[in-house]
């Protein structure tokens, strides 16, 4: 079953997508990162959830306010509290049979689950790429530099490039005093502190977000425990066949039989 549904999110109307059959027990809330609609980027969210109806799960997707076919002004993902909320009654109120919820989520999105998961009755949370370090300018953030920088390091065309001019010297110098600067790691604190229950964290090993995600979560201090799985794909969204396929997987991995959850 797929089909379209409207939900109230104070004073405006939330548009979702939700798929599954009316019968299913396991569900899914999908929270978008950015300014991404529903379908999600290269149509990620829209085939995830295929893959999981086709597995007899339930999920819901939301434009949240201001973003897509949903009304009301966008307010950021860090403001996403109640269009979360009102997607997680609107994923129990159309599948009552529901024993289950999970939560999937990319880049900020995933952090906004992080964030305020504990709120919504989510028993696990599976985070792609998650945002927790905030850029600086036109630059990316030091993690994300230094991985490139490493492999441009040992690229012949690289350094045949820097010989015919054609690097902006002037970027080149201040991206390598930002790969040497101290992040602040404010925003990987609170999502730290923000994660209940079992959370997998999907990193693509050669995208720049989840670079500074791992470097971020190796400098705290107090962290929670958390099962890690690496995808070798440098596509943030996972747009590459066999890094969509792991990520599907990991994701229908996560729902274990109810007498071996520890919740």
């Amino acid at each position: 079953m797929r089909a379209i549904a409207a939900t109230s999110c104070e004073g405006d109307t939330l548009y979702a997508t939700l798929d599954g059959p009316a019968d299913a027990t396991v569900g899914w809330l999908f929270a978008t990162g950015g300014s991404q609609t529903r379908v999600g980027p290269h149509r990620l969210y829209e085939r995830l959830a295929a893959r999981l109806a086709a597995a007899g799960h339930a999920v819901v997707r939301i434009d949240r306010r201001g973003v897509g076919d949903s009304s009301g002004a966008d307010r950021g993902y860090l403001s996403s509290d109640a269009d979360l909320s009102a997607a997680a009654t609107l994923l129990r109120q159309r599948f009552p049979a529901l024993k289950q919820c999970l939560g999937f989520g990319l880049c900020d999105g995933a952090t906004a689950l992080a964030l305020y998961g504990d709120g919504l009755g989510l028993t696990d949370l599976v985070l792609a790429n998650p945002w927790v370090i905030e850029s600086s300018g036109d630059l990316p953030a030091a993690a994300a530099i230094r991985g490139h920088y490493a492999k441009r390091l040992f690229d012949p065309r690289a350094w045949l490039k820097l010989l015919r001019g054609g690097v902006n010297i002037r970027r080149l110098l201040r991206s390598i005093a930002r790969s040497v600067a101290h992040e602040d790691g404010t925003l990987a604190r609170r999502f730290a502190h923000g994660i209940r229950g079992e959370t997998l964290v999907v990193l693509a090993d050669g995208d720049g977000t989840a670079q500074n995600f791992a470097a971020a979560w190796r400098g705290l201090d107090t962290k929670p425990i958390v099962t890690t799985l690496r995808i070798a794909t440098a596509s943030h969204s996972f747009a590459e066949p066999a890094a969509f396929e792991a990520l599907a997987a990991a994701m229908l991995s996560a729902v274990a039989p109810p007498v071996t959850r520890r919740r």
